[in-house]
């Protein structure tokens, strides 16, 4: 099996409104997979369809080889889903809740004590695992969401906002956390923080307005969507020299736009290739002092925005 989570047409309709428009995508197995998208995209209710917490309008979903609707206990037993906000037993202590948990899942003796003290101390919660959960803060009650979410070592692990109340300290812990994950398990992901998906995603998955924009590799969408372009940091006091050159890389056939703040010059390549060859030669050229030269990497979050702006502007045109 190479796929984890397969979905065909899944929609989902809550009255009048469509939280999820006939989405079709594939999870490759042991994948860390993000999923991303403004607030209404469809995220939550993705993930709630795929894990049997909601039923969908129409389509069908497969996670692990199983049908989510059809055979739902058989799913249930090989995944684990984090809520974006998790409710716990209060009274309860951190390591009273994760046997628990285990016990739900059939765990039972030095097997459930080895799954208990792994999911603690995978999420950094050793230290406190016999306190009272009323004592945690926000961001130990998300670690226990996860250690409680790992404990029956799911094949498929869902996760939605894993992140978001976390320090930068807790995050990184958790982050590499479920990094840690990649090739044992399959873990998905929604979450609004993109330097997390940067991070540890394999895969992005965009969705707006209920409707799959793209899924693909960090990599290839920066390949398919973004502008190449390039910055250079000219030494101060060139005067008439920079005017020049400036002048010349604006009429270049390669630059489709050339801004200049101070003395960083910044180009946008409409042929990458010609520009990376031909910029520096210009400097020669023109004599011109450069302190940097460097091609930018786009960032998701460019691309995010400007693919969710696209859709936007798309979806108000048809209405």
């Amino acid at each position: 099996m190479d796929t984890a989570v397969s979905c065909r047409g899944l929609t989902k309709r809550y009255g009048d409104v469509l939280a999820l428009d006939a989405l079709t995508l594939d999870v490759p197995v042991g994948a860390v997979y993000g999923i991303l998208g403004p607030n209404g995209a469809g995220k939550t209710t993705l993930l709630r369809l795929l894990t049997g917490l909601a039923h969908p309008t129409a389509g069908e979903a497969t996670v692990a080889g199983l049908s989510v609707t059809a055979q739902a206990p058989a799913v249930h037993q090989r995944i684990s889903f984090l809520d974006q906000s998790p409710q716990y037993y209060s009274w309860m202590r951190g390591r009273e809740l994760i046997t628990f948990v285990g016990e739900l899942f059939g765990l039972r003796g030095a097997e459930l004590r080895t799954r208990v003290d792994e999911a603690l101390t995978l999420t950094g919660l050793a230290s406190a695992a016999n306190r009272r959960i009323s004592g945690y803060s926000g961001g130990m009650r998300q670690r226990l969401g996860l250690a409680q979410a790992l404990v029956n070592r799911p094949e498929v692990l869902f996760l939605d906002e894993p992140a978001s109340s976390l320090d930068p300290a807790g995050r990184h812990e958790i982050l590499a956390a479920i990094a840690s994950m990649r090739g044992a398990a399959t873990v998905c992901m929604s979450t609004h923080i993109l330097a997390d998906v940067e991070r540890i995603c394999d895969t992005v998955a965009i969705l707006n307005h209920g409707r799959l924009l793209v899924s693909a590799s960090v990599a290839e969408l920066q390949e398919r969507y973004a502008q190449p372009a390039f910055e250079l940091e000219l030494d101060p006091g060139q005067g008439d020299a920079a005017e020049q050159f400036i002048a010349a890389v604006r009429a270049s056939r390669w630059a489709a736009d050339v801004v200049r703040t101070a003395d960083i010059v910044r180009v946008v390549a409409s042929d990458a290739a010609a520009a990376g060859r031909e910029i520096l030669p210009l400097v020669a050229a023109h004599g011109i002092q450069v302190q940097r030269f460097e091609r930018l990497r786009p960032s998701l979050e460019d691309i995010f925005l400007r693919l969710t702006a696209a859709s936007t502007s798309e979806k108000v045109q048809a209405s």
